[in-house]
């Protein structure tokens, strides 16, 4: 359970930072732009940059810093698999070696690069969806797609369906949270076993996690319906989005700062 509560994905915590009042048009492109910077960079000097640019980001926004780095505990296990693959599976200069198990230099530092990647990339990320609402961020994401309806985006559509399971996550974890302490009430164990035990431990959580989950979907769809909502057709918006002359300066030296990078590193 406590590693439910580390997971801040999908949560939106209020703010009054210049990050927090940026266009979210802004927010996701300069989001884009890091991702993109950190699938081109090579060396450990780029993503030193990379890591540069999101602490920037996080002490602008005044997120608290502790908040932030605990969303990366769910993702500890993942981020120790990819370093371990990397070590024993990339084929190079030999540092240590036992039997068929073997160490190079090569796969330390491939494994390394591939961790901090999954890191930065987790932060970024992070750092729109905690400044960032869900409304907004549907406001945003629809705009941008906006120029792909004349060959079939849905954009209105596709918004709507990345906010809703965004903004869900925190739901479903506090309802995971409550079924598995009264699953534990009735006498259910989750932590001891082997890993084969712990799956099928899991069962008496998975079923009613996924039955609320879907009596929830199906509310939602008639509330919906109940206030009208046929699709983007014809729909207005109480606030209009609009660039800031802050969202011009942000966007030119995210992209100046994504090109120097890319190219030097």
């Amino acid at each position: 359970m406590a590693m439910l509560r580390n997971i801040t994905i999908g949560q939106y915590v209020p703010g009054d930072s210049w990050i927090h009042r940026l266009d979210p048009r802004t927010k996701i492109l300069a989001t884009m732009a890091l991702i993109a910077l950190l699938f081109l960079v090579q060396s450990f000097a780029g993503y030193g940059f990379a890591a540069l640019y999101v602490l920037a980001a996080v002490y602008v926004s005044k997120l608290p810093p502790r908040f932030v780095i605990r969303g990366l505990r769910p993702l500890l296990v993942i981020i120790v698999l990819t370093l371990t693959l990397h070590i024993f599976m990339t084929d190079g200069r030999v540092l240590w070696q036992w039997g068929f198990i073997t160490i190079t230099w090569e796969g330390l530092v491939r494994g390394a690069m591939m961790g901090t990647r999954l890191v930065l990339l987790v932060l970024g990320t992070s750092i729109l969806t905690l400044t960032t609402s869900p409304i907004h961020l549907t406001d945003g994401i629809e705009s941008l797609l906006r120029p792909g309806k004349p060959i079939g985006i849905p954009a209105h559509e596709l918004a709507m369906m990345m906010t809703i399971a965004l903004r869900f996550i925190p739901t479903l974890l506090e309802e995971t949270e409550k079924i598995m302490k009264a699953q534990m009430a009735r006498g259910a164990d989750f932590e001891s076993g082997n890993l084969l035990q712990r799956a099928k431990n899991l069962i008496p959580l998975l079923v009613p996690l996924f039955i609320n989950a879907f009596r929830r979907a199906d509310d939602l769809a008639v509330a919906m319906e109940a206030r009208g909502y046929r699709g983007g057709e014809g729909r207005t918006k109480f606030r209009e989005l609009h660039f800031a002359p802050r969202d011009g300066m942000c966007l030119a030296g995210v992209t100046v700062f994504t090109v120097v990078v890319s190219v030097l590193f």
